[in-house]
């Protein structure tokens, strides 16, 4: 019979755990390094933030969306990543935003009601597309009116001004664009924002993600020092974490438009006839405030301006 000994145990042996590092966003990569580029000049045929005039007569503007009203339903391009301006509410689960309400005041226009709405999820580098291929009707997210982007897709009257400006940690040193050289900067696909990135001298290290929610994970995990983009973006990023801060002066001003098929002019027309409408009631006002008050007391809608 073998006996168990009251000697001393064996000792453990407790193998080490890998830490592992924080997931990177998916599709995140780095930009080939760029000389920096000389500013952009004004082109003089492009009369950039110039629109079609609304519709003279109700009748008219029925006939433009008649197509849209026997659907059913407005289908609208957006995205859900962009806090304040359009994204999925935790708690409600509904989408939500400055952007998701202006989209319903144009089918409160067709339909009566701002919910007769069918969202397509869509990323910056997937806007223009969608509206050639006619997946979408209108998109209504943050979508800067340019001359390049006029050649492909055509455009409401400004309905928000945006200003770039630069988000980093509280305790980073970055306070202006120049404090971006040789530092990380993370910008989303497809996005305009990039173009004044690329003007400083010496150039950043340009980070790509998919959407601008891809790039406050990638600040929060240090994998990038700044991120610079529109002010209405970064507020929602903000808003999300208090250990950021928006810094800098304004780099570009960035004019939204709802963006529209090149060839349907009727859409854009009744497009623009809503906007005028929640200029002159006061509904533009009532949605700024709720929404984006965080960057200050709300300022006049933008004027609109008409090619016609």
């Amino acid at each position: 019979m073998l006996l168990a000994g009251c000697g001393h145990s064996a000792s453990m042996v407790v193998a080490p755990v890998p830490t592992l590092p924080p997931p990177t966003p998916a599709g995140m990569q780095e930009l080939p390094p760029q000389p920096p580029r000389p500013p952009e000049k004004a082109n003089a045929d492009c009369d950039v933030t110039a629109s079609l005039r609304p519709f003279a007569t109700k009748a008219e503007a029925d006939e433009a969306v008649s197509g849209i009203r026997g659907r059913g339903r407005l289908i609208v391009g957006l995205d859900i990543g962009s806090n304040l301006l359009s994204f999925r509410d935790p708690i409600t689960g509904q989408i939500t935003g400055f952007d998701v309400d202006i989209a319903g005041e144009v089918a409160r226009d067709i339909f009566g009601s701002p919910t007769s709405v069918e969202y397509r999820i869509l990323s910056s580098a997937e806007r223009i597309t969608a509206l050639q291929k006619s997946l979408v009707d209108i998109v209504v997210k943050t979508m800067t009116i340019t001359c390049e982007r006029r050649k492909l897709v055509n455009f409401s009257t400004v309905y928000l001004d945006a200003n770039q400006r630069i988000l980093a940690p509280s305790d980073s040193a970055i306070t202006k664009p120049s404090d971006l050289s040789g530092k990380r900067v993370c910008v989303a696909k497809g996005t305009t924002s990039l173009g004044r990135i690329r003007e400083i001298a010496p150039p950043p290290l340009i980070v790509e993600v998919v959407n601008w929610a891809d790039c406050l994970v990638a600040l929060q995990q240090r994998e990038v020092d700044a991120v610079s983009t529109d002010d209405t973006i970064l507020a929602g990023l903000v808003s999300q974490d208090p250990y950021l801060h928006i810094v800098g002066p304004n780099m570009d001003t960035q004019p939204y438009g709802i963006g529209v098929n090149l060839n349907n002019t009727g859409l854009v027309r009744f497009v623009n006839g809503t906007l005028e409408r929640i200029r002159r009631d006061g509904t533009w006002n009532t949605l700024y405030r709720k929404w984006l008050n965080v960057l200050g007391p709300a300022p006049a809608p933008p004027a609109p301006r008409y090619l016609d």
